[in-house]
């Protein structure tokens, strides 16, 4: 005998009964995860009202290359206006497109005020980025009554004191509690219950499924796997040998198993990289222009890398054509470094090995990884020469110290001078210590 879930997937009692028994071992907890509508659109209509009832898109600036769309509002979206599509495309299906520049220091107002709201009911808020967060409110359901009641409660709050929406999803766990909160938007709450999961969620395409991208989706559509029901009822060790632990992972959320904790308020995930990317101006034509930018990122993630006493033994570089392909390499360090050189000698001939000038760069990214402790001890070879490593050390610290004192421009390389086709360049900004402001 068998159940059928959906069109495209069936699935034995045996199985059924087998992690249904798994699942009820877990502790009953109750988990929202919200989510604001249309997030950076729907906070410049409350702030131009003037906007309300338009096509709104918030999009970076078109002088500097960055003309994409950021976000859109419910009328460009139904238009056909998605993120991340070019400014011009967006125009052309929605010609009464209004486009607005970002204020992301509104955007983080409103994000902070709208968790001020959260944690009304719970201090175990977990942001997942700008306008979405996981509450488990398990410990509020005595006091402020079930999921849905105090979902609800969320909802009215946000839009009566911030002028905004949210979508809520409520479940038992917070994977389901973001399907939920997918499902109907906006402005809504949505349940998954624990009891009946299998109804609302195994028929959805097993896109749906958080961390299930396109290269996974794919994959799975290869081997038959469509929705998230089909997911559940494959053998969790073909997924491994597929996808790896990570396929496991996937597997453990289709069958309803998650039980990862939603985290306090005030917990700070563990830094895994430093990085930072640039959009050029201009395509970047030859190796010498990709150094040069490569290091100038660089600048920064050795000074970040200092401030979070931490040191690089791997660097990982991202590279963007002007045809929009994608490619990411990376390679480890001989030496754990915190130095702006080291990380962009590495970041460039990581870039010469790999990439081949059939097309121009238009986007960099240099990113540090495989982050150890400041002071972590470590083996060192016979052929690196430690006394010119250690002298590198102190002229940084002693560049740091500058920059600290008189400005992060105060001393740079000459190299860094002219022309680098990023939207800040340095060619005005040459000011030597103790003459500044005169």
């Amino acid at each position: 005998m068998r159940k059928v879930y959906s069109q495209n997937f069936t699935l034995s009692i045996g199985f059924d009964e087998v992690f249904k028994r798994k699942v009820m071992k877990l502790g009953e907890r109750t988990i929202l995860h919200s989510d604001m509508n249309c997030f950076y659109a729907s906070v410049e209509m409350m702030l131009d009202p003037g906007l309300r009832g338009k096509p709104v898109a918030v999009c970076g600036s078109t002088e500097n290359r960055h003309g994409i769309v950021l976000a859109k509002s419910e009328l460009a979206k139904k238009a056909g206006v998605k993120t991340g599509m070019v400014n011009w495309e967006a125009r052309q299906l929605c010609p009464g497109l209004i486009m607005v520049k970002p204020q992301y220091d509104q955007y983080l107002k409103y994000s902070e005020l709208a968790r001020n709201i959260y944690q009304r009911y719970t201090d175990q808020v977990e942001p997942y980025g700008m306008d979405e967060c996981w509450l488990d409110v398990t410990g509020s359901r005595s006091v402020c009554g079930d999921g849905m009641k105090i979902a609800e409660s969320i909802r009215q709050e946000i839009k009566e004191e911030l002028g905004l929406t949210v979508s809520i999803g409520v479940s038992y766990n917070k994977i389901f509690a973001k399907l939920g909160s997918d499902m109907k938007k906006p402005d809504a709450v949505t349940e998954i219950p624990k009891d009946s999961f299998q109804e609302k969620v195994w028929p959805l395409p097993a896109s749906d499924l958080l961390f299930v991208g396109r290269a996974t989706a794919a994959k799975f559509n290869n081997y038959g796997i469509h929705t998230i029901g089909d997911i559940a009822a494959t053998d969790p060790d073909f997924l491994k040998r597929l996808l790896g632990v990570n396929g496991l992972q996937l597997w453990r959320y289709a069958a309803g198993m998650d039980d990862t904790p939603v985290m306090h308020k005030d917990f700070v995930s563990p830094i895994k990289s430093v990085g930072h990317g640039i959009t050029c101006v201009a395509d970047l034509l030859d190796d010498e222009e990709v150094w040069k930018v490569m290091l100038e990122l660089s600048q920064d993630i050795g000074h970040r890398l200092r401030l979070h006493k931490l040191k690089a033994t791997g660097v990982q570089i991202s590279i963007r054509n002007n045809d929009l392909g994608y490619r990411q390499y990376q390679a480890p360090l001989s030496l754990s470094t915190q130095s702006p050189m080291m990380i962009a000698k590495k970041a460039h001939s990581i870039f010469q090995a790999n990439y081949r000038w059939l097309t121009p760069v238009r986007a960099v990214t240099v990113r540090a990884i495989n982050l150890i402790p400041q002071g972590t001890p470590e083996q060192i070879d016979l052929f690196t020469d430690m006394r010119r490593v250690e002298k590198a050390e102190k002229l940084d610290d002693c560049i740091e110290e500058i920059r600290r004192r008189f400005g992060k421009r105060a001393v740079f390389q000459a190299c860094l001078l002219g022309d680098l086709k990023m939207p800040i360049d340095n060619r005005h900004l040459v000011q030597m210590p103790g003459v500044m402001g005169r």
